[in-house]
């Protein structure tokens, strides 16, 4: 039902949208669009989404023993950090390139299905599942994943703003805004004393069917403390892998105003386009689209008409969509366990 009245405000908010700028007008902007950008930015799925497979097995524990890789895992137990993670560890499975992606491909397809990102949480389900991970563990390494990811945005937003030409009301309450987000996402993820009054305040004040959710995640936030940081070199490894893969995220939506033909200076690009998808984020409509495209025709309003910020609406739900359609065709060995989620 929730998803249902989800699709439906996107329906009418992409309805209001196309009634005002006139549909034929959209079409123009693509038919007049420059064809080389166009197939360079929608290929850039390829390689964000192979970063993004990278990254995921960057962030594993030991991959089988003896075969002399060491991830963050493998120092731990080298160090005597934790008994128990070693002897859970030894019998891991290697996740393969490969599989990486398959992941990161199925995860994007429940995404545009299921609500509240449960495609990443499928992920994690998935990766215990196979042998990969063991325990709360899996969950703890999606959790750390979209919280590098949220901050690599907001850092990206943050540099953006700053650096903006138009230094109005509205930008100063979106750099305070970004800047406090930010700042509270790093103590959470940084100091456990702040993260765990951060969970005990949550649970407070959520309704009773978040509270088992927050408690649940407050457990793997604990786990995910344990684990990352007891190894510095490979957490900053991640962490400027995950800026500069949201870099090129950005860069993308960049080279989709280029493919139309409209012009936007990058440094203000990566102002606008990250509070663009930080609109899309917002739990009212189904998979962003609606709020993310009524945000872009906002802030990009300066720079080219509403016809072509509404095309570069389409371009970035492509940027979730290829990826969801790609894949299509691993679902099907995934459905086991969405069923297990979904019970």
């Amino acid at each position: 039902m929730k998803r249902s009245l989800s699709l439906l405000i996107s329906l009418l908010i992409l309805a209001a949208i196309y009634w005002k700028i006139d549909f034929q007008s959209l079409i123009q902007v693509f038919q007049n669009c420059d064809r080389p950008w166009m197939v360079i930015s929608l290929g850039m799925v390829v390689p964000i989404t192979m970063m993004t497979a990278w990254r995921l097995q960057q962030l594993m524990p030991e991959r089988g023993m003896g075969d002399g890789q060491r991830g963050i895992g493998d120092r731990r137990q080298a160090a005597g950090k934790n008994s128990k993670l070693k002897t859970q560890n030894s019998e891991l499975k290697t996740l393969s390139f490969p599989e990486a992606n398959r992941l990161i491909l199925v995860a994007s397809t429940l995404n545009m299905v299921l609500p509240s990102k449960m495609g990443d949480i499928a992920k994690a389900y998935f990766m215990r599942e196979r042998g990969h991970l063991s325990g709360s563990l899996a969950l703890s390494l999606v959790v750390f994943e979209k919280a590098c990811d949220m901050l690599s945005l907001l850092l990206w937003c943050a540099f953006g703003l700053l650096l903006y030409p138009q230094k109005d009301w509205f930008f100063w309450i979106m750099l305070v805004g970004v800047g406090v987000g930010f700042v509270g996402g790093g103590l959470v993820l940084g100091s456990r004393q702040f993260a765990q009054h951060f969970f005990l305040l949550g649970q407070k004040v959520a309704p009773k069917p978040i509270k088992a959710a927050l408690l649940k995640l407050q457990t793997a936030w604990q786990e995910m403390h344990e684990y990352f940081w007891s190894d510095c070199p490979q957490l900053l490894k991640i962490t400027l892998t995950s800026v500069f893969l949201w870099f090129l995220h950005l860069l993308q939506i960049w080279f989709f105003i280029l493919a139309l033909n409209a012009w936007t200076p990058f440094i203000t690009n990566l102002a606008l386009s990250p509070l663009a998808i930080l609109a899309g984020l917002l739990p009212l409509t189904f998979a962003g689209v609606g709020t993310r495209d009524a945000a872009l025709i906002f802030l990009y309003a300066p720079y080219f008409n509403a016809a072509t910020a509404a095309a570069l609406g389409v371009l970035c739900t492509s940027r979730y969509l290829i990826p969801a359609i790609a894949g299509l065709p691993f679902l099907n060995q995934f459905m086991a366990t969405v069923r297990t989620l979904q019970k």
